[in-house]
């Protein structure tokens, strides 16, 4: 029996064909609380017969936090008591479903989830529905060509500014788009922002507050991230969504329905590629199981390599239509010069930013919207200077004085994956 890595290499490089569609028009959808459209049928059914379930959460900080994705495996425990039910936290904050799509197959699918969670409509809210149904048609994509018998089910979380659509019926854009795609695929979709507006709307519920009403629920401090009860509400949602589903619950083959692509240039063939020492030359690590950044990111990220030195580089040939660099932004990060198909881009790139008075995940752009027949290479190099670190003077309490400890000092490059649309190439 292949392995679920050759089974996942295998289905980014030989992808199942789709029949040519005509581009969809985007338009707003009507708001519901629960969709189940063709339901959860193949995971319920798991559930019911006592057997071992393993439930994936994709999404941003909303899933990441000790909130609704805890709240709902506990739920799901004490609701299927004779199931083993085993929680993939597939969530990493700040990000959207454009990272979602290339890290699905690491940090998802190679676990093997029967119920795959999507929550982007947050991070998502800034991108265009065209780039939103790429991605998210990857990530059903993807997962049904590993297994068709995973069940998906989209989760729209609330942040404000999305109440003004909702009081009016509609989704809010990302979700629309998410909404659309998903009646494509037959996805169910639970529209948690939906009820926070709802009891808003009643006086039961504040959006935001750093001090809470007397009778009401506090629902977040920031508008966006949900205190306890704003993941209860969530929940609970989930939990009649999941309820409503078990009745008359049917497996449905999710293979054929990969026959019909929604959009002509989806990103099915996104992938991460680890970093070989083979692309790197100069001053180059791999830091240690036991290192500070290691242990903290590892699990997501992999092998992490380290590049203190200027002139270091690290090299690729790649033939598809964009690559991205999978990385670390910090307060020691350096800056880099990138070259592609023998051109230098202009401008430095700095991997340091106003928020970088810590460490965290990030992506570095390195081409796009290039000829995916042809092979191109990509050179990133650490240049000699530190980039300017008064973007994040605004965060210290005595910046003139913090600027020069040797936190904020140095040239470092930090990566450990190549995110690419296509493949790479010797």
């Amino acid at each position: 029996m292949k392995s679920v890595l050759a089974t996942l290499a295998f289905v980014f490089g030989a992808l199942m064909p789709a029949i040519a569609i005509a581009e969809p028009m985007y338009h707003e959808v009507q708001a519901e609380l629960i969709k189940p459209r063709d339901g959860m049928g193949h995971v319920l059914a798991k559930l019911e017969k006592g057997e071992t379930v393993r439930v994936a959460y994709l999404g941003g900080s909303i899933t990441a936090a000790n909130g609704w994705r805890v709240k709902t495996t506990q739920w799901l425990k004490q609701k299927y008591p004779d199931a083993t039910i085993e929680e993939i936290h597939a969530a990493i904050g700040g990000t959207g479903s454009d990272l979602g799509v290339f890290r699905l197959g690491r940090d998802a699918l190679r676990h093997k989830p029967d119920l795959l969670f999507v929550e982007f409509a947050v991070n998502d809210g800034g991108a265009s529905p065209d780039r939103i149904w790429k991605a998210m048609e990857g990530i059903v994509r993807q997962t049904w060509a590993v297994d068709p018998e995973t069940d998906i089910c989209f989760v729209y979380t609330f942040r404000v500014n999305y109440e003004d659509p909702l009081r009016n019926g509609e989704c809010p854009r990302a979700a629309s788009a998410m909404e659309m795609l998903a009646d494509h695929y037959g996805i169910p979709s639970v529209n948690f922002a939906k009820k926070i507006v709802e009891l808003e709307s009643d006086g039961k519920l504040v959006f935001k507050s750093d001090q809470p009403e007397e009778g009401k629920i506090h629902f977040s401090k920031d508008g966006v991230h949900p205190l306890d009860a704003g993941h209860e509400i969530y929940t609970e949602v989930l939990a009649d969504a999941i309820e409503q589903m078990a009745i008359d619950a049917q497996p449905v083959d999710h293979k054929a329905k990969l026959k019909t692509a929604f959009v002509n240039d989806h990103w099915q063939a996104a992938k991460m590629v680890p970093i070989s020492t083979d692309m790197l030359s100069g001053d180059w690590k791999a830091l240690p199981e036991d290192a500070q950044l290691a242990r903290r990111f590892g699990n997501r990220m992999g092998q992490i390599y380290e590049a203190t030195e200027p002139g270091s580089k690290l090299t690729f040939r790649f033939r598809g239509s964009s690559a991205k660099l999978y990385d670390l932004l910090g307060p020691d990060g350096g800056q880099v010069i990138i070259t592609v198909d023998g051109k230098t881009r202009e401008k430095l790139v700095p991997r340091f930013d106003s928020y970088s008075t810590y460490h965290r995940i990030a992506t570095l752009f390195l081409a796009g919207d290039v000829d995916p027949e042809t092979v191109h290479e990509v050179t990133i190099e650490v240049h000699p200077d530190q980039p300017d670190r008064q973007p994040v003077a605004f965060r210290l309490k005595n910046p003139e004085e913090e600027l020069k400890m040797p936190k904020y000092q140095g040239t470092k490059v930090r990566a450990s994956q190549i995110l690419v649309l296509g493949e790479l190439v010797p």
